[in-house]
């Protein structure tokens, strides 16, 4: 398998990030849709035991020395972390690049289709009354974002704040912690690999901008593109290689002296030909 090339690869992670982000603002869905689907979520974690995000908001909101680098790491290490790991399997882990990076793509592609279907409000944005606070927006003086989501200020409307089922920031960072536990050949990158993911859980809790059954749903959608990604592989490998057979092998017809072209078995009288690979295997040695 030949190597990719990086030019190209920027060039296709550009364009799969592009239509994300603009399928993302596209499929806004109903506000009141959204509030409904939210606390239907926060209603059912309720009745298994597992809402454990307003306890976790409490305390970040009430301790400056957790919420505000939660807020840090909510609106940056998804956006660095991910395309950093990329880069490290491209240069260091290439024979598994390939397969990672399709992996990734066909996850996020599967979210997009879990952000139409279920456009759902975080918890950040019901009403107050049921008791979250916007760590983002109230910690908003000590970073660069504003009190819509993690966009920079006055970007808040190129964001769809209704994608929050599933959550990619866990779908990410669990697929960046898979990569570093299975190729990473030292402590360090494999504790790494196990830290991430969880920390990126107790973050977007935290700062109430996703659900516990949020999170779980994005590493169920990693589950899924895992299984998808070696399909959509074969796929463009069965593209390529018709695509290749149309255009044809390219190669010349054999040539002889002085430029002359001639069919394959064809001699001109006079010239010797050139033995080949058969001739060498039929001809007995002397």
């Amino acid at each position: 398998m030949r190597k990719p090339r990086w030019w190209a690869e920027l060039s296709l992670i550009g364009v799969v990030y592009a239509a994300y982000t603009g399928g993302r603002l596209l499929v806004r869905g109903d506000e009141a849709e959204a509030v409904d689907h939210g606390l239907a979520i926060l209603r059912l974690e309720g009745l298994l035991g597992i809402d454990a995000e307003r306890p976790l908001n409490r305390l970040f909101t009430d301790v400056p020395a957790l919420g505000i680098p939660a807020d840090f790491a909510y609106a940056s290490l998804h956006y660095l972390v991910t395309p950093a790991v990329l880069v490290w399997l491209f240069r260091r882990r290439p024979a598994h690049y390939r397969a990672a990076r399709a992996w990734l793509m066909a996850a996020t592609l599967l979210g997009l289709v879990g952000f139409t279907l279920l456009p759902t409000c975080p918890p950040r944005l019901l009403d107050a009354a049921h008791g979250f606070t916007d760590t983002m927006a109230h910690f908003s003086a000590y970073g660069w974002w504003g009190g819509e989501a993690s966009a920079p200020r006055g970007l808040g409307g190129m964001t769809n704040q209704y994608a929050a089922m599933p959550s990619l920031h866990v779908g990410w960072a669990l697929w960046c912690g898979v990569m570093l536990w299975r190729y990473g050949r030292t402590p360090l990158p494999k504790a790494l690999g196990v830290a991430y993911p969880l920390l990126t859980t107790v973050v977007v809790m935290g700062t109430a901008n996703h659900y516990l059954l949020d999170a779980v749903a994005g590493a169920a959608v990693m589950g899924a593109g895992f299984l998808l990604a070696p399909h959509a592989l074969r796929v463009v490998d069965r593209l390529r290689a018709r695509a290749g057979a149309g255009r044809g092998t390219g190669e010349a017809p054999p040539v002889v002296s002085g430029g002359c072209e001639t069919f394959a078995g064809e001699h001109i009288p006079g010239q010797r030909s050139v033995a080949t690979a058969a001739d060498d295997t039929s001809t007995p040695a002397r």
